[in-house]
């Protein structure tokens, strides 16, 4: 049977954990056959960014047209988009209906700190998006209030639901403690908590990024939104515990997309 298509549109990761090279990985994980467009390259590892390199607008534009004119392409996801400019690019072809099943994923800062987005060049992308997935910091940022209790992720959830994408799941992976892990997504039919055990581990590169990248396979293969989200939650977990002992760099590392330790 031929697969589904799933394109990616964000940054390259040199160190392969986040950014274009983990969602090809989920998106193989999940069975279905990944493209990508390429919005920037960076020179980072699991240590940090030490360099970002937002590609020309016009190569964002010229990616996008190969991919879309020659693949049947059932669901996207945007990353780090580099600058306004990119996203205007990007929203282009959003506008004209040719990225299905849109998930935004507003990637503003590196785990590590690196800024790699604006505000603005997320905000031209949502009133497109079927899903968007920012984790606690990034809804706070585009909401402009504070984010970190679950009801505050609710309120976020509901105010940028308000401004565009058909649902927002607010991510609650992003902060350290031992209580469970609870994303929240609202939407259409209401506001829903997902909770999971929250996986102790320093190999935590890239799980926005692999989050997302899930959702938009998922739903490539005709999920509901919110039975997309909690096969996500269930994927990411998995493969934060897959790849709690391992030795990859001195930072913070990469997910075991692959299962292979699990």
């Amino acid at each position: 049977m031929t697969p589904r298509t799933v394109l990616t549109i964000a940054g390259s990761d040199s160190g392969g954990g986040a950014g274009i090279q983990a969602d090809l990985k989920v998106f193989a994980a999940l069975g279905a056959y990944g493209t990508s467009v390429i919005t920037s390259v960076t020179a980072q590892n699991t240590c940090g960014v030490d360099a970002v390199l937002p590609l020309p607008p016009q190569t964002v534009t010229d990616q996008l047209e190969s991919v879309l004119t020659d693949f049947t392409v059932r669901a996207v996801k945007t990353g780090t988009l580099g600058s306004p400019a990119i996203a205007d690019a990007v929203a282009v072809a959003a506008g004209e209906g040719r990225l299905p099943h849109l998930v935004v994923d507003p990637v503003l800062v590196s785990t590590s700190g690196r800024r790699l987005g604006t505000a603005a060049a997320v905000e031209r992308l949502l009133p497109f998006a079927r899903v968007a997935t920012p984790n606690r910091a990034e809804a706070a940022a585009l909401t402009g209030g504070r984010v970190e209790t679950v009801e505050e992720m609710v309120v976020a959830a509901k105010a940028l639901a308000a401004g565009g994408p058909e649902y927002v799941v607010v991510t609650g992976g992003d902060t350290d403690g031992d209580e469970a892990a609870v994303d929240v997504l609202h939407g259409e039919d209401g506001t829903t908590r997902f909770r999971a055990a929250r996986v102790s581990t320093r190999h935590n590169h890239g799980t926005g990024c692999s989050f997302s990248a899930a959702v938009a396979a998922r739903l490539a293969f005709g999920d509901s939104v919110p039975t997309a989200v909690a096969a996500a939650k269930e994927y990411v977990t998995r493969a934060l515990i897959g790849a709690r002992g391992w030795e990859l760099g001195a930072g913070r590392g990469p997910l075991d997309h692959f299962s292979w330790s699990v």
